[in-house]
């Protein structure tokens, strides 16, 4: 859509222009010159021109980056504007990646933006990502997920990893320089249930924004090589607290692409609260943990919670969960808690140590301490 300065067209260096938009980035040491010309030869693809893809792509944009690749098949519609900020009231109805390219060419007309009215898909992906230098997931579904990860492990390619929900946020960077990958940190997607999208469980205008700023901004650390990159971390964001975690994976070497290590077939292990009080009579010593919402901690608890991790936060933090011990897991109900056994055990948690209580709280106030509040 407009003109990529080429090698060829930067070989006596930046021209004048350049130097004049670029003149923060010039006087930065680990940038200079030579830094800034990477940028300009450099090439993103960004999947997906939502809340994710919006800052990741304006600031990509504004950085120089010389093409720009959006592969989004969706049109804009007035909820998107909430936090989908590269697009405007003008643009609903319009095609996500075209209103997108548009909008980064007005920023820096020095720079080339490629739309593609598609989805990622299996019968795509590898001819689409070949083209790009990295990839920045701008996506709201585990498959897209997987789909970028395997083909970037193929192909070599260093992606950068964002999700959102409500009002956490999670950013890694995998598959750089050989580092471990999608399917390291999660071999198995979560039970639906688990995964909720923006639609259904809402999220805070401005994450968005917050965690697409930081995706940019690894894109441009990996292409200049400069700084610490997040390969074997994955960054979580409490945008509520402002409570930032960093934790650290590492790649498995039995994990075989498109298997994942997690057990198939397996049935769910539970546990009543009868025989949950009377194994802890007898010396057991099981992780307790509340997978329900910090209003539902406030109403009523199980004396001796080890941990409270709201459900939907888990596949962000299951590194605070011991591997090493039983784990016992409740909720409301039975319910969620359900789905985070299931999730762990995909994750390679030990499926005879990792138990349901059965009913949760409910069944614990009918059978074993009426004075627990049912709610």
């Amino acid at each position: 859509m407009s003109f990529v300065p080429t090698g060829r067209d930067m070989e006596h260096g930046l021209s004048d222009d350049n130097r004049r938009r670029y003149a923060r980035h010039l006087v930065l040491p680990s940038v200079g010159e030579e830094g800034q010309i990477k940028l300009l030869k450099s090439s993103v693809l960004v999947v997906g021109a939502g809340g994710l893809g919006s800052p990741a792509m304006m600031y990509l944009a504004a950085a120089g980056i010389g093409r720009i690749g959006i592969i989004d098949d969706d049109f804009v519609e007035e909820s998107n504007l909430q936090r989908q900020i590269i697009h405007s009231t003008s643009s609903i109805g319009d095609a996500k990646a075209k209103s997108a390219a548009e909008r980064i060419c007005s920023l820096n007309p020095g720079i080339d933006a490629i739309p593609m009215v598609d989805r990622l898909t299996e019968s795509n992906a590898l001819s689409v990502i070949k083209d790009y230098d990295i990839v920045i997931d701008g996506t709201d579904n585990f498959s897209s997920r997987y789909l970028i990860g395997d083909v970037c492990e193929i192909l070599g390619k260093t992606w950068i990893f964002g999700s959102i929900h409500r009002f956490e946020g999670q950013v890694s960077t995998f598959n750089f320089e050989g580092g471990p990958n999608y399917r390291d940190l999660f071999p198995k997607p979560p039970p639906p249930e688990l995964a909720p999208n923006c639609s259904e469980a809402g999220v805070l205008g401005v994450l968005p924004g917050i965690v697409g700023t930081i995706q940019a901004t690894e894109a441009i650390k990996v292409i200049l090589g400069i700084g610490e990159v997040m390969s074997g971390k994955l960054l979580t964001i409490d945008s509520l607290t402002m409570i930032t975690r960093v934790l650290s994976f590492g790649s498995d070497p039995e994990r075989s692409r498109g298997s994942g290590i997690g057990k198939e077939g397996e049935s769910l292990k539970s546990i009543s609260p009868i025989e949950f009080v009377k194994l802890k009579s007898e010396g057991w010593k099981p992780f307790l943990l509340d997978v329900r919402s910090e209003s539902e901690e406030s109403i009523t608890s199980l004396e001796g919670t080890d941990l409270r991790i709201t459900h939907t936060s888990v596949p962000g933090r299951y590194e605070e969960i011991p591997m090493e011990r039983d784990i016992v897991v409740y909720c409301r109900t039975g319910g969620r808690s359900g789905a985070v056994v299931r999730f762990l055990t995909q994750l390679g948690y030990d499926s005879e140590r990792v138990l349901n209580l059965e009913g949760g709280v409910h069944l614990w106030s009918d059978t074993v301490d009426s004075s627990i509040i049912k709610y």
